[in-house]
């Protein structure tokens, strides 16, 4: 069994270069396996891997500087979750592209799982789902609005687009495991906005505490690992991965003619090139060569 730990801490890293190397060696030396983003704002990431070796990592994480109240979210897979181990240097951990957006100097009310029902079935407040439209399609709570957007880096530009429609409403925001909303709730407020609230773990901790007779929350939520979905108890759910488009799709849509294995599905397959249906092929059957090979996933542990 792996275990998967999913964080994120903002916090100020003056020269998060400096903490990428031995960060990475550890994680490679531990055969933990993941992602892990770096930048002067802070760290966020998935990871997985022996129940030891995330033990390690994460205490390694706490020791840096501002990250002793590091908190993360856990679960489990038969399956190991990631092919191999990547600590990346970014602008953002999240990218929204406002320099001036600082969750360290203010974001929204936080609330408890078991006190969000009662927050978004309250007549003055307005629920706003910060997440890709590809995510929301899957899964949402009852009564939020959908954005539509495409990446976060659209939700600014949204705002100011529909601000006037939830005038004089409490604004309620969440996304997958509350990192996006600390931007966005922090963009709200210095947008003049006065009652802001955030589900604090996000959905994941929402589903994983407030039992599903009682929950509010319809479908499946996205995540960013071979789970693709989760359902309530953060039981995997039934959905694929597109490695054509990265989005995630059922077991029946497999059968659609459009599918095809690594290349494309019924949502992208008019949104790409034969030559990028070309060089899908390729990847496909190189990674199963790497599999027949005995390997996890094609390339090795690398700085990048």
């Amino acid at each position: 069994m792996f275990k998967i730990a999913a964080l994120y801490h903002f916090t100020r890293f003056p020269d998060p270069a400096a903490i990428k190397p031995a960060l990475l060696e550890l994680c490679l030396s531990m055969k933990v396996t993941g992602s892990l983003l770096l930048a002067q704002e802070g760290i966020n990431g998935t990871i997985a891997g022996p129940a030891s070796g995330i033990e390690a990592v994460l205490s390694h994480i706490k020791s840096l500087p501002g990250c002793a109240d590091l908190e993360w979210k856990e679960a489990e897979s038969a399956e190991p979750p990631f092919g191999k181990m990547k600590v990346r240097l970014k602008k953002e951990i999240v990218t929204m592209g406002q320099p001036d957006v600082d969750p360290k100097a203010r974001v929204g009310n936080y609330v408890e799982p078991d006190d969000w029902n009662e927050l978004i079935r309250s007549d003055d407040v307005v629920v706003i789902d910060t997440r890709n439209d590809y995510e929301v399609a899957i899964g949402t709570f009852e009564g939020a609005v959908d954005p539509e957007t495409e990446s976060f880096r659209e939700f600014p530009v949204w705002w100011q687009a529909n601000k006037e429609r939830f005038h004089n409403k409490r604004v309620a925001m969440f996304c997958t495991g509350g990192i996006r909303c600390e931007k966005s709730t922090n963009y709200l407020l210095s947008q003049g906005v006065e009652d802001v609230y955030h589900l604090k773990g996000g959905i994941l901790r929402y589903l994983e505490e407030v039992p599903q007779e009682e929950s509010s929350w319809q479908g499946e939520c996205f995540v960013f690992d071979n789970r693709v979905s989760v359902g309530h108890g953060l039981a995997e759910g039934p959905h694929k991965l597109c490695h054509g488009c990265r989005r995630p799709i059922l077991p029946e849509d497999m059968k659609r003619p459009e599918f095809e294995l690594g290349v494309s599905c019924h949502l992208c397959v008019e949104e790409t090139s034969e030559e990028d249906k070309a060089r899908f092929r390729e990847r496909q059957k190189q990674m199963q060569l790497a599999r027949e090979r005995g390997e996890e996933r094609l390339g090795s542990h690398h700085l990048s």
